[in-house]
């Protein structure tokens, strides 16, 4: 077969080509040769404009620059003005009311965690859409939320100590799930259904049923004796499991063997910034593994303990409501899928001989193959209300919004899907989206369902758009700032404003170190008390964890009270976090920033470029173990060029640190038999001359991004491995 089919004016990868053909046309009533002709008039009619979009940023951008040469003192009035002038900053609209209609339970009116995963990795995209249900006694005792201490070490074999402070742990949260009229579940001994009602016996021999008896919804097995009760608290389901033999259950008064916690509701399958895929081999991986989730057949081999065995897609959880009907949740997490943003090209399929934005072969094909859930082609539902979940990072400002609108609506017409099937994610992270945000949402008004804020790529734009003003802060100084503050408060503000409340997700960021729940447990619950109703999460296991402050924290509730406070923080969020004038940072202090910086880009980079990984645990300089995706990498080599630029380093310095980094990233990995070390050798280490490129001409990167750099590099390493 040849490497690339002629297909009109687009040359596609034949790899992917076949792909389309055979596996994502099939079954969705578009016919083959409608769908490249009509490809094929998207991209002309769109690419141009994309284009444009583009060249605006950049002359956006050029002024600023110009700007921050002419005015060394910044007067704050006078630069809002003039980011008004020059339309970066453009008026409030009178109404961005959204009217976005089907959308899932999941999405609207349930708060819960969400996962965020690397598609093109089978395994870690299946743990994710089966993230729905989550052991809470397992999640505990695997975890620092439980503390080693008084003979409760994690060790090898199961510590029946460990388990008993387990057990403990996980009733004093039943009383926050399922509060009952009179004492508490620590004390329960046993758990009946009669009359309909959940009827819970206590040590003393007193009965007690729930303080809220609507609470009880279900349960499995028989009536006089089940094997599970549910509850509901918070639009969220918990699951009491009996089982007298099981080696938990059986030292249990009550016969408890775990309870199970609904978790993740929704989970962004990823095919942008966790993901390494550069070229049509890559893309038609990603595109086969979102077409296996929504079919429900997507499967893998796991090997454990010397035995091999497939793992697929949980079913459905069935349950017998207290009238007698039988009921059915989803066993899996609701997906959204988050696109390329507009910078990117691909290889994958050329246009007059060009690459195609890579945003567009996106939506195009993930729209296509979703369209398979629509026509319940598949196992299993994933949305039950007939829409498609699209999150579009990286979108500078409404203009871009309103050019993603326009593409989702090609496609509609395309595919033969009702208006406003697509519907719409917009990452709130780049700082011409925050400062213009009610307007981003107006500009989508009939497909939003979800904003969020992430303080990594928020903060990497940051630094470049204001890259000349001056010298910026430290990283960890940073987060501390005005600037940051108002952008979190005003982000959920504009939210509310613009009806998201019940209709869509208003996010918040990850947790970025899976090793430390317990530190996760006290910061996160900051999250649903701001108002969000989701949040991120690095593993299952979180979520089970995270999920808990939902059934704490009311979010709907909360959000009523924020509405009334109206916040605009337009002048904060517009205030550039630099170095004050008054702060000297010692010699010892800027080396290691230097150094901490240096080492988060060389691990993340080495493995992205020589093992293709876009997303992994990647241990610190203090060997933390840190959940990493491209945003990290942008605001570290970002901060750096900004030091660079203002004679705080010195280009010396920096290869100094690159190359005693490179060591130590090395010794780090030496343990993964597929590492691909870049020392003694830096000269030749492909990797190494990403990292350095990303710092050195990190100034002239597209608002800082380092997609450009990574692709052309892994593109180099493939060859290499393939010669």
């Amino acid at each position: 077969m040849p490497d690339r089919i002629e297909q009109g004016q687009l040359n596609i990868d034949a790899g992917l080509f076949e792909f389309i053909n055979q596996q994502a046309l099939p079954g969705t009533h578009v016919d083959k040769e409608v769908f490249w002709q009509g490809f094929e008039q998207i991209c002309a009619d769109l690419i141009p404009q994309n284009k444009a979009l583009l060249a605006k940023r950049k002359q956006l951008q050029q002024q600023i620059d110009d700007y921050h040469r002419q005015h060394q003192q910044l007067d704050a009035a006078h630069y809002k003005s003039f980011l008004q002038d020059t339309g970066y900053l453009q008026p409030q609209p009178d109404d961005s009311q959204i009217s976005t209609a089907d959308v899932d339970a999941e999405i609207a009116i349930m708060a819960g965690p969400q996962l965020v995963v690397p598609i093109n990795n089978a395994r870690y995209a299946l743990n994710a859409a089966n993230a729905r249900w989550g052991s809470l006694y397992d999640a505990a005792y695997g975890t620092d939320v439980i503390p080693e201490t008084d003979g409760a070490e994690k060790g090898g074999a199961y510590n029946p100590v460990r388990g008993q402070k387990v057990v403990a742990w996980a009733r004093a949260w039943l009383d926050t799930i399922a509060p009952l009229a009179a004492g508490s579940h620590q004390q329960a001994v046993a758990y009946d259904i009669r009359s309909g009602q959940l009827v819970v016996t206590l040590s003393d021999g007193n009965t007690s049923n729930l303080k809220d008896p609507s609470g009880y919804t279900g349960y499995r097995g028989h009536i006089s004796q089940p094997c599970a009760i549910l509850l509901k608290h918070n639009q969220l389901h918990a699951e009491i499991q009996f089982d007298k033999d099981h080696p938990i259950g059986k030292t249990d008064p009550a016969g408890v063997k775990d309870i199970l916690l609904e978790s993740a509701l929704t989970t962004i399958m990823d095919c942008e910034d966790s993901v390494a895929a550069v070229d049509g081999e890559d893309k038609t991986l990603v595109y086969k593994n979102w077409l296996g989730l929504m079919r429900g057949d997507l499967s893998t081999e796991i090997s454990k303990g010397g035995e091999t065995r497939i793992r697929g897609m949980h079913p459905d959880r069935e349950y017998i409501r207290p009238t007698g009907e039988r009921i059915s949740l989803p066993g899996r997490s609701l997906m959204l899928v988050r696109n390329v943003g507009h910078l990117m090209t691909n290889s994958a399929i050329l246009y007059k001989g060009e690459e195609i934005p890579e945003g567009i072969m996106d939506g195009v094909i993930t729209s296509l193959i979703a369209k398979h859930d629509l026509l319940s082609l598949g196992r299993y539902k994933n949305s039950l209300t007939g829409s498609v979940y699209i999150v579009k990072p990286k979108m500078h400002g409404p203009e871009e919004v309103a050019f993603t609108s326009t593409l989702f609506a090609r496609i509609e017409s395309l595919l033969g899907l009702k208006s406003n099937t697509l519907k719409m994610g917009i990452m709130d992270e780049e700082r011409r989206t925050s400062v213009n945000l009610k307007a981003c949402i107006a500009s989508a008004r009939e497909r939003v369902i979800f904003i969020n804020t992430g303080f990594l790529d928020r903060t990497g734009d940051e630094i470049h758009t204001s890259m000349l003003a001056g010298a910026f802060a430290p990283k960890a100084e940073l987060k501390t700032m005005a600037w940051i503050q108002a952008y979190e408060k005003a982000n959920v503000a504009a939210g509310l404003e613009s009806g998201l409340s019940g209709k869509a997700q208003i996010g918040k960021g990850m947790w970025p170190i899976p090793d430390h729940m317990a530190d996760m447990m006290k910061a996160k619950i900051g999250h649903p008390e701001a108002g969000a109703n989701t949040a991120w999460v690095p593993s299952p296991t979180a979520a089970t964890l995270h999920v808990l402050h939902y059934h704490q924290c009311d979010v709907f509730a909360r959000q009523q009270q924020l509405a009334a406070e109206k916040f605009d923080g337009l002048d904060e969020i517009l205030q550039i976090p630099l170095l004050s004038t008054d702060t000297t940072l010692s010699a010892g202090q800027i080396q290691q920033e230097l150094d901490n910086n240096v080492q988060g880009i060389l691990g993340y980079v080495v493995r992205w470029v020589h093992q293709g990984i876009g997303c992994s645990k990647v241990p610190d300089i203090n060997n933390v173990g840190l959940m990493e995706d491209r945003a990290t990498l942008r605001i570290s080599s970002q901060h750096i060029a900004n030091w660079l630029h203002h004679g705080i380093l010195s280009r010396e310095q920096v290869q100094a640190s690159l190359e005693k980094m490179a060591r130590l990233v090395d010794k780090q990995n030496e343990g993964d038999p597929e590492y691909i070390p870049m020392t003694p050798d830096t000269a030749n280490a492909i990797a190494f001359q990403a990292a350095a490129e990303l710092i050195f001409e990190g100034c002239n990167q597209p608002s800082g991004y380092t997609e450009p750099v990574l692709h052309k590099k892994r593109l180099e390493m493939k060859q290499r491995l393939a010669d």
